[in-house]
């Protein structure tokens, strides 16, 4: 019997999977998808903001089929092919958008220092706020629940100091938004498990948040609910058998 994650909802749902149906003609970028997964839904929002054309396909990267592997031998999602050559990584995938497709709406600033500012926004967000989440989710006792519950809090409040409104750079929905906006669309499963609650972080958290969800293009590759709460049953009952999940128990940083 196999890990219980590769019987997975095998698709897209809602406006997801009507916007998969755009994307099935052959094209030079391949993207390699898991619907349910947060790093694929940066690469995704990334691309729709940018508008590159792709060709989308689903993987069960819990199944480790070879084709899969032979593109990402961590078999791991996102990943893409492109012109003969495979890729992986959602934040590096975020920059060769970037690098490859210089003619598209940017999501980094011209300006150099300002690029490394948004950089450094994003290793932040990485460091702290989303491993914080991800060791928050399989927590069950209440004092380990409050005490990580603060440390999203923390993370997420040092973040809003950075926001220049009405997105993190000010007018422009860019990287450090994409970076950000798939845990933003999952922390329904902290509010309704662990305790969470936006406001709580800060006023400018709450209302950024709030924001950033509604994002056509967030809207556009996040699919209903229902079979995602199914995954992140087995993350708050800390029996996922995710490469992350197995990683936050043996307390190793996250893959």
């Amino acid at each position: 019997m196999g890990i219980p994650e590769e019987n997975i909802y095998p698709h897209a749902t809602g406006a997801a999977e009507a916007l998969v149906a755009k994307h099935q003609e052959p094209q030079d970028l391949v993207f390699y998808a898991g619907w349910f997964c947060p790093y694929v839904q940066r690469a995704w929002v990334a691309l729709e903001e940018k508008g590159i054309p792709y060709q989308y396909k689903e993987v069960n990267p819990y199944k480790k089929e070879p084709h899969f592997l032979s593109i990402n031998p961590k078999g791991l999602v996102p990943a893409l092919e492109y012109r003969g050559k495979a890729l992986y990584e959602s934040l590096v995938l975020l920059e060769f958008f970037e690098d490859a497709f210089p003619g598209t709406k940017p999501l980094l600033p011209a300006d150099p220092a300002d690029r490394a500012l948004a950089r450094m926004a994003i290793d932040q967000l990485n460091k702290t706020f989303i491993p914080a989440f991800q060791r928050l989710l399989p927590a069950k006792e209440p004092e380990k629940q409050a005490a990580l519950r603060e440390e999203v809090y923390e993370a997420l409040r040092k973040f809003s100091k950075g926001i220049k409104g009405p997105y993190y750079l000010g007018e422009e929905f860019s990287a450090v938004d994409v970076a950000i906006v798939p845990w933003i669309v999952r922390d329904y499963v902290l509010a309704e498990h662990r305790g969470y609650n936006r406001a709580d972080v800060s006023p400018q958290w709450k209302a950024y948040a709030d924001l950033v969800e509604k994002r056509e293009s967030v809207l556009n590759t996040s699919s209903l609910r229902d079979h995602l709460v199914d995954i992140y049953d087995r993350y708050l009952r800390n029996e996922a058998m995710s490469q992350a999940a197995i990683a936050i128990r043996a307390g190793r940083a996250i893959p």
